[in-house]
């Protein structure tokens, strides 16, 4: 393949590469999410005044419910990511980046503040009588959560610069019609330019012979001399 075709497929390669980049980190965030989600964060302590002590343990979707919805919303990006370009393709990069926020804030409020024991015993449903004797955090799912956030965040900048060339879904999807379009103004440019195997494949596929120039319509013979009508016979 000629060297003048390098250039334009370089965009192409680099658009690749980071699309590729953006979904492992959308995948890895998401992971983080539902992982931390079915882990437990809070253990709260409680006693009646009638039994012995009960410890409710809270699991990342009770403590923040929102974790499973926001890694759901991660893995519905990465489809999304293969089918959008342009300006929506950084729109769905700002979602990711809000989506990282959202999911972070608990985390942080966690490992900074810790557990009150009002939020505890509401989100453990304790009966009225029963009061609080300690509450302990695990600060692993935290940081697990944390780790998602950035791995979303990583992947909004990646959309968000991801080249435009070749940004939506890959040509085998489009029409037969668009497919013909193309193949003919791929054959009209290619008088200008180097053919690609691309290029000739197109040109088949919408049933022209990449390998016959076109000529022109080649003007009718005279019969029997110049002077008389075409065709006239004497």
């Amino acid at each position: 393949m000629s060297d003048a075709s390098e250039p334009a497929r370089d965009p192409a390669r680099a658009g690749r590469r980071r699309s590729m980049i953006a979904v492992l980190l959308l995948a890895v965030a998401a992971v983080c999410l539902w992982g931390a989600s079915r882990m437990t964060w809070v253990e709260v302590t409680s006693s009646d005044g009638l039994g012995e002590e009960r410890t409710s343990v809270l699991v990342g979707g009770t403590w923040a419910a929102a974790l499973t919805p926001l890694a759901l919303t991660l893995v519905a990006a990465i489809a999304a990511s293969f089918a959008v370009k342009g300006w929506a393709l950084r729109v769905l990069g700002v979602l990711v980046a809000v989506v990282a926020v959202a999911a972070a804030v608990p985390a942080v409020g966690l490992l900074v503040s810790g557990a009150s024991d009002d939020e505890a015993a509401r989100l453990a449903e304790l009966p009225g009588r029963a009061e609080v004797q300690s509450v302990s955090v695990h600060a692993g799912p935290a940081v697990l959560v944390l780790v998602g956030a950035l791995a979303a965040l990583a992947a909004a900048v990646e959309l968000v610069r991801r080249p435009r060339v070749r940004a939506g879904l890959s040509s085998k999807y489009d029409s037969p019609g668009a497919r013909r379009d193309a193949a003919k103004k791929a054959g009209a440019d290619s008088a200008d330019g180097p053919v690609t195997q691309r290029m000739l494949w197109d040109a088949l596929d919408a049933g022209e012979d990449p390998t016959v120039e076109d000529k022109k319509a080649e003007p009718v013979d005279q019969v029997d001399g110049s002077d008389e009508d075409p065709g006239t016979r004497t």
